[in-house]
């Protein structure tokens, strides 16, 4: 009976330090996330990290250790980082989303549309991919390809004005200028910061390229 008595307790303490460090591993997250909504990224990746060493398998420390390295323009570790998160979860949505972000800005837009098209294929009604495909085949002169994925990335969230914007610098690049003017000032219909020159600079934040923010800067100076 003393044996079983002691295997019990035993039973207990182990489970007890689970919960605890489970309950580590989520507090380190939460540190991670306040740290990054403050643009403190050094102290949001160190707690991301501390999160992923005390729990290897939770997805969420993992990813927001990517997206913050990403954040913090650390883009090839992120991109290591949300790669190996991919084994522990090939069909979750935020991993692609993130990684093909990743990709994207790094300037492998091969890789881009393959995690985001990916992505696509897990959730059709899914907008962030579809946008970030319009970006990336703009990019790779397949405008065909850009504008319908702009399209789509359109209808599914029409009050963000990142698609539209999109879809307009795609049909500028298919050479249809006035469909380039009229869905560029349904941009600014949506969001009137747009209209402003100075404000194009912060599509660099949504992934735009130097070079489609030169295009969106041409096309504002066409409708003023």
């Amino acid at each position: 009976m003393r044996i079983f008595s002691v295997l019990f307790s035993l039973t207990l303490i182990l489970g007890t330090a689970r919960t605890t460090l489970a309950q580590t591993a989520a507090d380190y997250r939460q540190q991670g996330i306040q740290y990054r909504a403050q643009d403190q990224f050094p102290q949001a990746i160190a707690a991301f990290q501390k999160a992923v060493e005390l729990d290897q398998k939770n997805l969420p420390g993992r990813l927001g250790l990517g997206w913050t390295l990403h954040l913090a323009n650390r883009r090839q570790e992120a991109i290591d980082v949300l790669q190996g998160t991919i084994p522990y979860n090939p069909y979750n949505i935020e991993t692609f989303n993130a990684l093909g972000i990743a990709y994207l800005v790094n300037g492998d837009l091969i890789n881009a549309i393959a995690a985001h098209t990916w992505a696509t294929m897990l959730d059709q009604n899914n907008e962030i991919p579809y946008f970030n495909l319009s970006l990336a085949y703009e990019r790779l002169a397949m405008y065909d390809w850009s504008v319908e994925c702009a399209k789509r990335a359109a209808e599914l969230e029409p009050n963000n004005p990142h698609p539209w914007i999109a879809l307009a610098i795609a049909y500028q690049g298919q050479g249809d200028q006035t469909s380039a003017k009229q869905i560029f000032q349904q941009a600014i219909n949506v969001d009137p910061r747009y209209g402003d020159r100075a404000s194009l600079s912060y599509l660099s934040k949504a992934a735009f390229s130097p070079e489609q923010i030169k295009t969106a800067q041409q096309l504002l100076t066409t409708i003023q």
